[in-house]
């Protein structure tokens, strides 16, 4: 293991039950048999990753991940339920119905220094060589993502100095941050979503490698990219998380005609900050309901300033194009996209008998919904709005009605 990985210490901090908020009636089930059942082989079985960072914040993980000693073909054979994917490095998958409990043997970087760069082009560095949870630590991306979970006495094992800078709100990279970087470049991006995510700052040496090799993310595997812009969306901290990424620089480099009209529209006091501090909102009601925002609403907002500033027919596919060439989204994400915007003309007049066939159009909610995270960012009525919405309403119930009359001849 290379040396700009490393703190100068060799040995863990070691928090007992009684020094750290986690208790197992907040795991996973599955995950405590995984742990249980790879401990009673003779295995180091360790919780890891956001898992056990987000346990110790409070909140309920998304997916609990294992480590362990165990190598691929040893917890294969240890869980009936296993699957193996990957070629480089072999990851298993044990499998409770459709939830799955991703397992990994503790990794080590094989590569040296000069590799990672020179290779950095070619995707994010996947290991190859199995290590020890020493080893595993260091090669994660932010501190508060290296702490381990033990389930043989309930400890944390922190050998990054994850515990401190959780407890100081602060994402801080592992090791020197421009090398990691330019390593696997997306790492810029999850600290942006952390950070938004979980309230934290960004700590300063880590912040100035982001604002220096920003550009580093037109290496970066498209799709992956493509990927993490939308999961700046999630968990309702989108405003946040996209204004790190004008502020670093990175704006400028995924999406340039949308970092030039935050420009022209006065930076921190772009429309595009209240624009997604609505979807914020929105996106924190359908959450209640266990909804999720549609992508095309969210890249129809995010493109909203972009149309704006064109002010032109079609200025809603022409918004999209960008996100098509640079991101390449999905097709289906960029069309549905395009009509959102498009239907800000359509939707800003109240409903006319006999012209108002858009109600009919399958994402003519999605249109609703687009219209009004608008025109509440811009602080006007919603009175046309609602009519449309009363419209919808009246013609669904029809089509209801005649549903159940047909029903009742058959």
């Amino acid at each position: 293991m290379f040396s700009f990985l490393k703190r100068k210490s060799s040995k863990p901090v070691i928090y007992t039950r009684q020094e750290h908020g986690i208790s197992r009636k907040n795991i996973d089930p599955d995950a405590l048999k995984v742990l249980y059942r790879l401990s009673s082989l003779g295995y180091t079985a360790y919780l890891v990753g956001g898992g056990v960072r987000d346990l110790l914040l409070g909140r309920q993980p998304k997916d609990f991940d294992v480590g362990t000693s165990a190598n691929p073909n040893e917890v294969r054979h240890a869980f009936k339920n296993c699957f193996l994917i990957g070629r480089r490095f072999r990851l298993a998958h044990i499998r409770f119905g459709h939830k799955v409990i991703e397992t990994a043997t503790f990794r080590q970087n094989s590569q040296t220094v000069g590799e990672i760069i020179e290779h950095a082009a070619e995707g994010p560095l996947e290991d190859n060589t199995f290590g020890t949870p020493e080893t595993d630590a260091y090669r994660r991306d932010f501190t508060v993502n290296g702490l381990f979970y033990n389930i043989k006495d309930f400890s944390v094992i922190d050998w990054v100095g994850g515990m401190e800078d959780l407890k100081r709100g602060i994402i801080r990279a592992i090791g020197e941050p421009g090398i990691r970087f330019q390593e696997d470049p997306v790492r810029m991006m999850r600290a942006m979503k952390f950070s938004a995510r979980l309230g934290f700052k960004i700590e300063r040496k880590t912040w100035n490698a982001m604002k220096k090799y920003h550009s580093c993310i037109l290496t970066a595997s498209v799709p992956r990219v493509c990927e993490e812009v939308f999961r700046l969306f999630s968990f309702s901290s989108s405003r946040e998380a996209f204004k790190l990424m004008w502020r670093s620089g990175m704006m400028k480099d995924l999406l340039p005609g949308l970092a030039d009209a935050v420009d022209a529209g006065g930076g921190e006091k772009s429309v595009l900050w209240k624009l997604l501090g609505v979807l914020d909102d929105f996106d924190k009601i359908m959450s209640e309901h266990g909804w999720e925002v549609p992508n095309a609403i969210r890249a129809a907002v995010l493109m909203t300033p972009v149309a704006e500033d064109s002010g032109r027919p079609g200025c809603g596919r022409k918004a999209m194009q960008q996100m098509l060439s640079s991101l390449k989204i999905p097709k289906a994400t960029y069309f549905t996209a395009a009509l959102l915007i498009e239907s800000a003309r359509r939707l800003a007049e109240a409903p006319v008998k006999g012209k108002s066939r858009f109600v009919h159009n399958r994402d003519f909610m999605n249109a609703l919904d687009y219209n009004r995270i608008v025109t509440r960012a811009l602080g006007k009525s919603e009175k046309n709005l609602d009519a449309w919405a009363d419209l919808y309403e009246s013609v669904s119930r029809k089509q209801v009605q005649q549903d159940d009359k047909k029903g009742t001849v058959k």
